[in-house]
């Protein structure tokens, strides 16, 4: 069984490895709501050339223009009309054509708006966090999946990244047309359900991509949603207060609390390279907040180096290393803003953009939140460089200027959270999804959780009441929503015991059983022990798409794995009871595992497991009178039970027995 330390450890890998989830996607958000406060179109953005309108329903349109003018919207000789409401918003329902096309949309009022190419199928919402987000070039076999990508019926829109503290208006992305050209970059999952649900129902799919990389589940939830969860009262009060502020919408607590208190970036950014240095203290980089004076405690500090360049500047991009920094720093090159980052062991590497660089003399700046007396630079001093387009190498080790911003020890008020990218409760749901609904849809398919799972037993109330929160929002029902249980990851276990990730899976499971007209895709059997983001999107897509086949559209196929129904007790043994044994239990692999069982004691151990019918009989001479058993509980499990259908089984566990108390943190 894992002692107390080595579950805390794991759990601290694996905030490590999360960290992951944001990499791809890293961008600095400016204020979700400019656009909406300043132009609103006549049209939508959800509304285009290429679009796909949802079959079998009214389809709701909408955009704005003066109140009281009369808007007409026809197609294929369906029609119908309506008048701007006082706020400015005009919004109607129209029945579609037949599914297929191509069919022309006509909007007519205080503009005249066609909407070519538009084809009647299926709408699917894809949301979540980054191997939602992972486009189709960085998936397994990806240069020749993109090759075939020639799928005309399939159109895809992708919602641009958005933080808002309000719910924002208009979203910004646009229809296409799915190709070798345009595929690439779009959801690799979402393109693997979609091609897989056009071999047994051959309509038009479009896909509406609606996810960001490191968003935790409550990032994608209104305030009304979450304000039964009093974990997050003190989140939503300061986002009402921030509301109350000029200044971006970060969608990050550090970075208002680094606009609040970092008084290098107030009257004279200290970034600059020609500010007055009268007031800085010389200090030696790695290091430097010895010297300043705050070695022990929370600090942001900043530091300065000039360095020379050579007259011509090698061609070439230039990059700056700086090695693993605890906890957030920011690099400036000749005042210029360069990247950041919150991910500690993430060693830096920042790529300088072209024109920053000069001959002569030049200026580096950095930022650095330091929050425990371990933090600051964390590498070797030959980690710190910077290195020329042409290979040439100066060091960064060594004498800089440096000076204290902010001292933040206590009574100092600290951030509420720690990462500066967009993690705050409802700020996605307000920037991403507010903004689409009320479009018709046929459902949502949602992989996240990564971000979530130190809040496991959380987000067993979290993701049922995000489901009913976005089927609130679109007003359509109690409408399909399947879920991508989370793959394997981390290096394998030697020893039974608790985890969180498998925690999570058992959350999404729940949740899978509980609320109605849901689905779970267990992919337990794949993933990458080094990389939260495994290549093998293929099978997520077309597991997602078997749910729905067999949910939704009525075909006779198994969707699911084995899944765990009851058990009974045995002298010395335990006999475990599966649903969805379709074809019989199959083993995948030399025997069958990875079953552990406990006694009284809650002590776990690997348990002998042999099929019987439809059922697993465990046992383990450790344990002589065993209590309840497991199988596949830990994050990277040996999954070798599978159904004849060749669905890999559920991850579960026999007892309710409570985990590490940190697996429950709010």
């Amino acid at each position: 069984m894992l002692c107390a330390f080595a579950f805390r450890f794991r759990i601290s890998v694996m905030r490590v490895m999360i960290r992951r989830l944001f990499v791809l996607t890293f961008v600095v958000l400016s204020s979700a709501n400019a656009a909406d406060r300043t132009s609103l179109p006549f049209v939508s953005p959800m509304f285009g050339d290429n679009m796909v309108l949802q079959r079998g329903k009214p389809n709701t349109l909408w955009g704005w223009s003066r109140p009281g003018d009369a808007v007409r919207v026809e197609i294929a000789g369906h029609a119908a009309q309506t008048e701007t409401r006082s706020d400015g918003r005009w919004q109607l329902q129209i029945q579609p054509p037949e599914p297929g096309g191509p069919y022309t949309v006509k909007i007519d009022g205080a503009q005249h708006v066609v909407l070519r190419n538009v084809l009647v199928g299926d709408v699917w919402l894809c949301g979540g966090q980054s191997n939602m987000q992972l486009g189709l070039s960085r998936a397994r076999n990806g240069a020749d999946e993109i090759k075939a990508a020639d799928q005309p019926e399939i159109r895809l829109y992708s919602v641009a990244q958005n933080v808002a503290y309000s719910p924002a208006a208009v979203p910004q992305g646009a229809w296409k047309i799915c190709s070798p050209e345009t595929v690439a970059d779009f959801s690799a999952v979402a393109y693997f359900f979609a091609r897989r649900l056009r071999e047994d129902v051959p309509v038009p799919v479009g896909l509406i991509a609606d996810s960001l990389g490191g968003s935790p589940a409550e990032s994608w939830m209104s305030p009304e949603s979450l304000r039964g969860f009093k974990d997050f009262d003190a989140a939503l009060a300061e986002i009402e207060r921030l509301k109350t502020q000029d200044g971006p919408e970060h969608g990050s607590f550090l970075m208002h609390w680094l606009d609040r208190y970092d008084v290098g970036l107030k009257d004279e950014t200290w970034a600059a390279p020609d500010i007055e240095e009268s007031l800085w203290k010389n200090v030696r980089i790695p290091g430097g907040f010895e010297e300043l004076g705050v070695a022990d405690v929370p600090s942001v500090c900043w530091f300065r180096k000039e360095i020379t360049l050579p007259d011509p500047l090698p061609p070439g991009r230039a990059t700056l290393f700086l090695g693993s920094i605890d906890k957030m720093d920011t690099a400036y090159v000749n005042g210029q803003w360069v990247w950041a980052s919150s991910w500690v062991e993430n060693p830096r590497v920042y790529h300088v953009r072209e024109g920053v660089l000069k001959p002569g003399q030049n200026l580096v700046a950095l930022r650095v939140f330091k929050m425990t007396p371990q933090g600051g630079f964390l590498s070797k001093p030959d980690w710190l460089r910077f290195e020329l387009g042409d290979g040439t190498t100066i060091p960064l080790a060594g004498e800089w200027k440096g000076r204290v911003s902010v001292d933040a020890r206590p009574p100092h008020p600290l951030p509420l959270d720690v990462e500066n990218y967009p993690t705050m409760p409802t700020v996605l749901h307000q920037g991403m999804i507010a903004p689409v609904a009320p479009l018709a849809l046929t459902g949502a398919i949602w992989y996240q959780g990564e971000a979530n799972f130190t809040r496991a037993y959380q987000y067993r109330t979290l993701l049922p009441a995000l489901i009913g929160d976005w089927r609130r929002l679109f007003g359509q029902g109690d409408f399909p929503f399947y879920i991508v249980s989370l793959p394997a990851f981390m290096k394998r276990s030697d020893e039974p015991g608790d985890d969180a990730w498998a925690e999570l899976r058992e959350a999404q499971a729940l949740t899978a059983r509980q609320v109605r007209n849901t689905g779970l895709a267990v992919t337990v059997d794949t993933g990458d022990a080094d990389d939260i983001h495994p290549k093998d999107k293929k099978v997520v897509g077309e597991r997602l798409a078997l749910c729905a086949l067999a949910q939704h559209y009525g075909k006779t196929i198994p969707c699911q794995g084995p899944t765990f129904r009851s058990v009974e007790r045995l002298t010395g043994a335990l006999k475990l009871h599966f649903d969805h044994a379709d074809g019989g239990l199959v083993v995948k692999g030399d025997k069958l595992g990875e079953f552990s069982v406990a006694g009284k004691d809650r002590r776990w151990h690997w348990a002998d497991a042999r099929i019987e019918g439809d059922a697993i009989v465990v046992s383990s001479a450790m344990a002589p009178d065993p209590e309840a058993a497991r199988y596949a509980w830990q994050a990277n499990p040996a999954a070798t039970l599978f159904n004849g259908a060749g669905l890999p089984a559920v991850p579960f566990r026999t007892d309710d027995w409570p985990v590490s108390t940190e697996t429950r943190k709010p």
